[in-house]
């Protein structure tokens, strides 16, 4: 994830607005690369999830990503959760 991803993560975000999505799970794998403009254009989605109203989550993190991501204040978004399934669970189970 990288500034590069812009027009990619803004176009997802502008269709899950556009169906009324009010829950967004991002979906990492293990070995991603996200650098300092990806973390930023994250801050920038995750805002507006926070300003819509809409419940964010973040799965599939590395320990160093979970780490960065508290560190850069993203977790003041979007809650980090271990599993697919836990975050799967803890936001079905919320509105």
């Amino acid at each position: 994830v990288t500034a590069l991803s812009e027009p990619f993560l803004n176009d997802a975000y502008t269709k899950a607005i556009d169906q009324g999505v009010a829950k967004i799970l991002l979906k990492f794998k293990k070995d991603v690369y996200i650098n300092s403009g990806g973390i930023a254009l994250l801050i920038q989605i995750l805002a507006e999830t926070k300003k819509n109203n809409q419940q964010a989550g973040i799965t599939g993190l590395s320990d160093h990503f979970k780490k960065i991501f508290n560190m850069v204040g993203i977790t003041k978004f979007a809650k980090i959760y271990d599993t697919i399934d836990t975050a799967l669970e803890a936001m079905s189970g919320s509105s």
